[in-house]
C-alpha cells in the first residue's frame, strides 16, 4: 500500500473510532436512526439515492456518499463519509463501481451492505457494446455498471432494496414492498415512453462522449459507439478515434453526445471534424443545476426528448 493510501485509511479509521465514541458519550445513533426512529442508508451515488428515497419514503433517513456534481467514477470517500458507512443501518452501493465505498464496506460495513450489482444484471462490456472486432479501450472487458438507464433493469434493483429493508425493518416491511411496486409501476411508465418514442429512428448508432448508454441502447434497438470506455474522463487514442470517425461517417450518424459533470472538448471536437451537431445526453450519475430536470424520471425525459431529434426519430 502506498503511504498516501496508507496514510488516508488511518485518518478513515480514526474519524471512524471517533464518531462511534461520540455516539457511545452521547447515547444517540449517528448512523441507527435512533433519533428519528428511521432507518439510515447511506447511498453510493445519485441513482441508488433516488432509488432508496423512493422505496424508502418518509421510514428512511438517506445519507448520499456522492456530492452533487461530483464525478462518481472518481469518488474519494473524506473520514466523515466513512464514517457515515460504518454507522449506517444499511449501506447500498454498486460493487466494483466505485474503488473508494468498495474499500470502506470492506473495511466497515461487511455485514450492513447491500450490493446492487445481482440486481442489476450487469452483462455488458465495453467491447460488447461498441461491436468492434478489437477492444477500442483499455477497460474494454471491465462490466457497464450503468445499469439505471434501463428503467426495468432499474425496478428490479428497487426490488432488492425493498426486501433487504424489509430484513432490516421487519415492522414496516409491506411499506416498503407496495413502495418498491410503485417505483416499478413509474419506471415501466418511462420504459413504454422510451420504446414508443424510439421505436422507428432513422439512425441506429449512438454516439456517446463515455461508455455510459450500453443498457439504454440494447433496451431500445440502438447500438452504442463511445468515444471513450467506462471511465468518462479517458483520453482517447488517436486509433480510437479514427475508428470512431469512420463509423460516424459509415452509419450516417448526425449527431455526437456529450455529457453533464465532464468537460465537452473531445465530443465538439468530433463533432466538428465530421459534420455532426452536439447534443448533451445526461448518464443521470448526478443532479445539478445544469440538469435539465429536477430528478432521475424528469431528466430521462429530457434525454428521450433528446434521442428523438438526435436519432431522427419518427
Amino acid at each position: 500500500m502506498s503511504p498516501r493510501r496508507l496514510l488516508g485509511s488511518l485518518t478513515a479509521a480514526l474519524a471512524v473510532t471517533v464518531a462511534v465514541s461520540m455516539v457511545g458519550a452521547c447515547g444517540s445513533g449517528l448512523g441507527s436512526g435512533a433519533d428519528s426512529g428511521k432507518v439510515t442508508v447511506a447511498a453510493a451515488f445519485y441513482p441508488l439515492e433516488y432509488a432508496v428515497s423512493q422505496v424508502g419514503g418518509d421510514l428512511v433517513e438517506v445519507k448520499p456518499l456522492t456530492k452533487p456534481g461530483a464525478e462518481p467514477h472518481d469518488l474519494e470517500l473524506n473520514p466523515r463519509q466513512v464514517a457515515d458507512v460504518a454507522l449506517a443501518d444499511l449501506v447500498v452501493y454498486e460493487k466494483g463501481f466505485q474503488p473508494a465505498v468498495d474499500d470502506a464496506v470492506r473495511s466497515e460495513a461487511r455485514h450492513t451492505a447491500l450490493d446492487v450489482s445481482g440486481a442489476a444484471r450487469l452483462d455488458l462490456t465495453a467491447a460488447d457494446e461498441s461491436g468492434a472486432d478489437h477492444p477500442q479501450h483499455d477497460d474494454h472487458a471491465a462490466k457497464d455498471p450503468h445499469f439505471w438507464l434501463d428503467p426495468m433493469r432499474y425496478a428490479d434493483v428497487g426490488d432488492a432494496i425493498a426486501a433487504e429493508l424489509g430484513r432490516r425493518d421487519p415492522a414496516h416491511a409491506a411499506t416498503y414492498v407496495a413502495n418498491a411496486k410503485a417505483f416499478r409501476s413509474s419506471m415501466t411508465s418511462l420504459d413504454g415512453q422510451f420504446r414508443a418514442g424510439l421505436d422507428k429512428c432513422r439512425v441506429k448508432d449512438l454516439v456517446t462522449s463515455h461508455a455510459a448508454f450500453g443498457y439504454l441502447a440494447r433496451a431500445y434497438g440502438l447500438t452504442q459507439q463511445s468515444i471513450t470506455g467506462l471511465t468518462p474522463d479517458a483520453e482517447p487514442s488517436p486509433a480510437a478515434l479514427a475508428d470512431i470517425t469512420d463509423r460516424i461517417e459509415r452509419s450516417g450518424a448526425t449527431t455526437v453526445y456529450a455529457e453533464t459533470l465532464v468537460t465537452e472538448d473531445v465530443a465538439r471536437t468530433l463533432a466538428r471534424e465530421t459534420g455532426a451537431r452536439l447534443a448533451v445526453l445526461d448518464p443521470i450519475e448526478g443532479i445539478t443545476t445544469a440538469s435539465a430536470g429536477r430528478d432521475y424520471p424528469s431528466v430521462m425525459r429530457a434525454n428521450l426528448a433528446t434521442l428523438e431529434a438526435g436519432q431522427e426519430c419518427s
